[in-house]
């Protein structure tokens, strides 16, 4: 049995946070989860919030009484998600021991130039992209010469947040006209990326260091999308029941593969986990092309693992029930510090 604090960022409250999304305001629910969840597997756990500046004595408290393992699941602060990486940081600095990625994975993985970079140089499969930061990248004539179709996404956000069918680009001029749009909403780069044509399956691992599962794989089953839309997994998909692209893009066990594809995909999945130095849980997305070729198209250092979400559901597929994962994860994180 070990004291466990679950700790949550509150910032849903802010109006500029409750303008980014039912991303955000999820995390309470997850939060919440999450405790029940350790306290049915025997640990002594507290539920705790920040937001804002209250960070500091919060965090004064947790390292005068330091729990076993704090659960984080700090996912901005102030309505930022770009101070996720900055909260990690703060727990070092504090001394808390805490579950998932550090201050240097979470930065990488948040701005996803760096993220391509790291995975093209330890020569993880990924597609090759140009960085897009303003209207000047937008006059390069090398965007006429590349291999369309290509696909264009915020180069900081996660939660497919900016995701429309429109971001599957088929020409240099729909490439410009929706850049532009990404610019003028977001107000932040775009990273366009070629498109991959095939399957896209998501892979849960669990670990630490060599010693690593990785979790029955899953893909997105695109049967019921509209045959003039692109099977990709928009914003809509993802927090809109009454989108067509919502019905459009179940997450299912991944169907008939061939075995030597299955390993391909679990192999560059736990390359792409050491080169970006993951820990105690993630997520690896890739799309598979038709000749089998598996791409790297996202990496999540700390996945949703609410009851309802994708490492919810490999884990029950590999056995493990909600209270069982959630206490694996904080063990494996409790593991690491001892």
């Amino acid at each position: 049995m070990a004291r466990i604090v679950v700790l949550y960022n509150t910032d849903y409250d802010a109006e500029q946070a409750r303008e980014a999304g039912p991303d955000i305001t999820s995390v309470r629910e997850s939060a919440r989860a999450i405790v029940g969840a350790l306290r049915e597997a025997g640990h002594v756990v507290e539920l705790t919030g920040v937001h804002g500046v209250e960070v500091y004595a919060v965090l004064a408290r947790l390292h005068a009484n330091k729990p076993d393992i704090l659960f984080n699941l700090c996912e901005s602060m102030d309505g930022d998600p770009r101070n996720e990486p900055t909260f990690a940081g703060l727990l070092d600095l504090f001394k808390i021991p805490y579950t998932g990625a550090e201050l240097v994975a979470l930065a990488s993985c948040l701005h996803k130039q760096r993220t391509k970079d790291i995975l093209l140089a330890h020569g993880v499969p990924t597609p090759p992209y140009r960085l897009l930061r303003t209207e000047a990248d937008l006059d390069d004539p090398a965007l006429e010469a590349l291999d369309y179709p290509w696909f264009v996404k915020l180069a900081h956000e996660d939660a497919s947040l900016g995701i429309t069918e429109a971001n599957v680009v088929a020409s240099p001029a729909a490439l410009r006209a929706r850049t532009r749009e990404l610019f003028a909403e977001y107000r932040e780069p775009v990273l366009a990326e070629r498109y991959i044509e095939g399957r896209e399956v998501n892979v849960t691992i669990l670990g630490h260091g060599r010693t690593l599962e990785v979790l029955p794989l899953h893909e997105i089953d695109f049967a019921q999308m509209p045959p003039d839309r692109p099977r990709i997994v928009s914003y809509a998909a993802k927090w809109d029941e009454a989108h067509v692209d919502y019905a459009g893009t179940k997450p299912v066990p991944l169907g008939p593969t061939a075995p030597g594809v299955v390993a391909e995909i679990e192999r560059v999945s736990i390359a792409a986990w050491h080169a970006l130095e993951l820990r105690d849980y993630g997520r690896v997305d890739l799309r598979v092309d038709a000749a089998g070729v598996p791409w790297v198209i996202d990496i999540n250092p700390n996945p949703d693992i609410s009851p309802d979400a994708g490492v919810a559901r490999a884990a029950a597929a590999a056995g493990l029930s909600y209270p069982q994962l959630v206490s694996k994860v904080a063990e494996t994180a409790m593991r690491r510090y001892r």
